[in-house]
Order: C-alpha cells, then structure tokens, then sequence
C-alpha cells in the first residue's frame, strides 16, 4: 500500500449525563472525545500534541442567527488545541449540518492521500443538554475565558441557511417542521392510509430503540414497542404531524465524539496495531437541491443515490458486500428515502442503525455522525473482513455525505472524486416554478399540523396554485382545520390560497 494511504486508527465517545451545573464545558467535551480516541489507537494522550490538522464539529449554537446566548468559545479549533497541546499547521471548524462527521472525515483522507496531513483529529460534540440548564442559571463555561482574544476560526462547509426567508416565514425553518413535510408526501405517494403508514413508521423505529438500549453511550437506552413510538399520550405528544415525540431527534444531550485519521506510514511509525486499522475505500458529498421548495419532488433524494452510488463505486463493491450499516435518522423519512435510493429494504436483516439513531442514541447537533463512525470502527474490528456503510444528512433532506470502511486493505490508491461532479448532475434537475404571493385556487402537495406542549398550533402547506406554481402557506389555526388535516390524506386537497390580511404570509383555506 501507498504510505499516504488514510485510515482511521482511533475514536473515542463521551455522554454526560450527571448535573447540569457541573457538566463538562464544549472544550472539556472535545478533550475527552479525542483523548479516548488517543486510547483506543493504543497511544498516550500527550500524542494528540502531535497532530497537524484538527477539524471541529460547528456546534449547533453557532448557527447563522443563534447567537451566542450560552458563552463559550469564540473560536473552538483554537480553544482546543490549546488544551491538548497541539499547534495544528490546518485547523478548521464546519458550517452546520449533520453531514459535516463524515464530509470532515472525507476532507481530511483526501490531504493526507496529497501528503498535505500526516496525523489529523475529527471531533465534535453537543452541549444543548446541560446549556440551557445552565442558562436558566446564569452559568456560562469555562471555555470563555480566553475567547475574546481569539481570532474568528477558518470556517469549512457550505454556510447557506438551510431554508430561504419566504420558506422561514412559514415555518419550515424547523426541522420537527419541515421533515413532516417528506414523510406525508411519502405516504401520499405509496397510497398507505394514515393509520398504517404510522404503524410502518412505529415497526422501522422499534429495532432502533433495541439498539440504542445496547449502547452504553445512547441517550436513551430504553427499549420500546412499535405501537409505544407512535401512540399519542401525555408522555408521547404529536410534535409535527404525523411524528410524536419519539420519533423525532433529540438534539439536547451532552455527548462528544472523535476519530483520529493518519497516513499509513504515520500509524506505523506511531506504533498503532494494525488490528485496529480502519480504512476508508469510499466516499462522496453532494446537496440537493438547496432549498425545499426547489426539489423535484418531496419523497426522494437524488444526493443519497448519487453519493451512495459513488462511495460504493469507489471501494469496488456493491450493497450486497456490505455488513454494518447506519442510515441518518434524524426523523423516519431521512430513513425511509435513505433506505429506498440506496435499494434497500426497510426490514433488511442486517438492520439499519449500529448506534440506535438520533431519537434514541442521541442527536448531538451535527455530530452523531461521528458516533455512526465511532460504533462503525469497532463493528468492523469485530467482524474484520466486512464492509460498513456511514450515511450522513444536513439541513432538511439537502447535504450527504456517505462512507465506506473496512478493516480490509485498500487495493489502490485513495482517489476522492471532486463533489462538483456529481452536484453538476443535481443542479441540472428541472424543478417547479416558486411563487412567493400565489393567489386563487390551489392543491395541497403536502403539508404537516404543528403542535406545541398545549396542543393544536398551525398548519404548513406545500401547495401548487392552478399553473402548477409551487408556494408555501400557513392554514387557519381553528381547531375543526388542522384536525381535519390529520383525519384523512390532505395531500390533494382543493382550496384557495391568499395573502394574510397583515400581508406578511400566505394562507390556504382548505374547500
């Protein structure tokens, strides 16, 4: 093998879940992540001051337009490096989007493949848990302290906002909003009625919950029945129709995550054993259709084919030869369409998640793709000869990023195609005209009812006016309205749309 061959040597995980006041801060999140990485390569902390590159998860927080109401670093590559000792030649941190573990991953083999990157740390982490607990209270964290001498930190990824401001102003902004969206023109598309399309969602999560009850890391580690993750009751409410409670991420956890990547010729000489190599064969990234209103349609995902293809096509197997598999399951459709463009089966017997998934294992912001990996090494360490497949989903069903990985030897050289080559093919989709003021009759494409802790808020409606012109509207918020929304199939539904009468969105009133 090539010397500058990349492979992943070592991944280390942390969940939290004592006392909020004296929960770990981002930084000491990070450190424990990479330090148990460091453990797992066979290697003594202080090795991690030897890396050269650090790439940094962007925590949740630090989203365009969410502030920074909970203090902590201001730029968290520089913050830890401090902390381990390390002074990186290339230190990053990510745009948001749960793709970002697994692009990261990408990014980093492909420099040490160009021999721009000898030893390189992937971290990432999630702090929702204990933060706003904490700011309840008036507590910061620690890593404060130095970061208003610090400069602003090399930002890597796409930094577009995930929706556009006329998408905003509807909603869709939310992703307990906005994957409903999906999911009911998935059902609308396969012809299932309501109550058996939320029995299918309830027996495609059930096994997630089996697996996350198995990880020691998982949130939750509590098994549960299919009809228990659909049936609505006071400890399962509806969030977004047709999701309850349990079937959608949890985002406010404490948990850390980190894998260490090396050149070949570097884990030799670091001493790692080659038992614990694990070797990325494939890889791609791409982005649908950026906003939700351009997709061709609501039900599938052209960059989850595109990319699984080419990863798959890249480490010179097929979806047979895999064994381990983790599909990003923020919500049930990012499953369901995974699932479907990748071909394969919902029931696959070889199950769909090694971690348990973002509703039970965790949802640590854009990090639990790292988890998936982290899991992902030890399967194939375990089961050595066999392939793993890594899915990782941003924003609303619109940036992937797939692996591949194994303990099996890579037969060539490792060889990432640019992602401007497949985003190419994506971008030249055709997609629906947008009207952002629709007026007159129109039809429902899909639509989802918003609920909040006390019951019935909205209603969200993707809509064709009558030349086919797609536009997003908010329905009346009476309660005859949005039930009737969630008694029978909405999705071509008869109604007009117009402007409300303060003129700041559109309303659809059902016929």
């Amino acid at each position: 093998m090539d010397e500058r061959t990349p492979v992943l040597i070592g991944a280390g995980q942390f969940t939290y879940r004592g006392d909020p006041a004296s929960s770990p801060s981002p930084t000491a999140l990070l450190k424990i992540a990479a330090e148990r990485a460091a453990q797992d390569a066979g290697l003594a902390p202080e090795k991690l001051s030897e890396i050269d590159t650090l790439a940094v998860v962007g925590f949740t927080i630090d989203a365009p337009g969410g502030g920074r109401l909970v203090p902590h670093s201001t730029n968290p590559p520089a913050t830890l490096a401090k902390r381990i000792g390390a002074d990186p030649k290339y230190a990053v941190y990510s745009h948001m989007g749960g793709n970002s573990p697994q692009q990261l991953v990408n990014i980093v083999s492909e420099r040490i493949a160009k021999g721009e990157t000898e030893l390189a740390l992937v971290v990432g982490c999630e702090f929702l848990g204990s933060a706003t607990k904490r700011l309840t209270k008036g507590l910061g964290f620690a890593d404060w302290d130095d970061a208003e001498e610090l400069p602003e930190p090399e930002r890597i990824g796409d930094p577009r906002p995930g929706v556009t401001p006329y998408e905003a102003k509807h909603g869709l902004g939310r992703p307990i909003n906005c994957y409903p969206l999906f999911e009911n023109a998935l059902r609308a598309r396969d012809g299932r009625s309501i109550p058996d399309h939320q029995a299918r969602l309830g027996e495609l999560f059930a096994p997630f919950t089996k697996v996350a009850a198995q990880n020691p890391e998982a949130w939750f580690r509590i098994e549960r029945s299919a009809q228990e993750l659909v049936e609505v009751s006071d400890r399962n409410r509806m969030v977004g129709f047709p999701y309850t409670k349990y079937l959608n991420a949890i985002m406010d956890v404490d948990q850390s995550a980190g894998v260490l990547v090396a050149s070949l010729k570097t884990a030799r000489e670091l001493g790692v054993p080659e038992d614990k190599l694990v070797y990325l064969h494939g890889c791609a990234d791409a982005s649908d259709l950026w906003y939700p209103l351009d997709r061709q349609n609501f039900h599938s995902s052209p960059a989850m084919r595109l990319t699984g293809k080419r990863a798959l096509e890249m480490a010179g197997v097929s979806l047979a030869d895999i064994g381990h598999i983790d599909l990003y399951s923020c919500f049930p459709v990012a499953v369901e369409v995974g699932a479907e463009e990748l071909g394969l089966a919902l029931d696959d017997p070889r199950g769909l998640t090694v971690t348990g998934g973002l509703p039970y294992m965790g949802g640590p912001g854009n990090n639990y793709a790292m988890h998936s990996i982290a899991v992902m090494m030890q399967r194939l360490r375990d089961d050595r000869g066999s392939y793993g497949l890594v899915t990782a989903n941003g924003w609303f069903l619109t940036k992937q990023s797939t692996g591949v990985y194994s303990t099996t030897p890579p037969k060539g050289p490792f060889d990432r195609q640019d992602p401007k080559i497949i985003q190419a093919q994506i971008d030249a989709l055709p997609h629906p005209t947008v009207i952002e003021e629709p007026k007159g009759a129109a039809t429902i494409e899909t639509y989802t009812v918003v609920h909040g802790r006390e019951g019935y808020m909205m209603g969200i409606v993707v809509g064709r006016d009558s030349e086919g012109r797609r536009f997003v509207a908010n329905t009346p918020t009476d309660e005859a309205t949005l039930a009737g929304l969630e008694a029978k199939e909405a999705v071509g539904r008869t109604g007009t749309v117009s402007r409300s009468e303060d003129g700041s969105r559109n309303i659809f009133v059902p016929d």
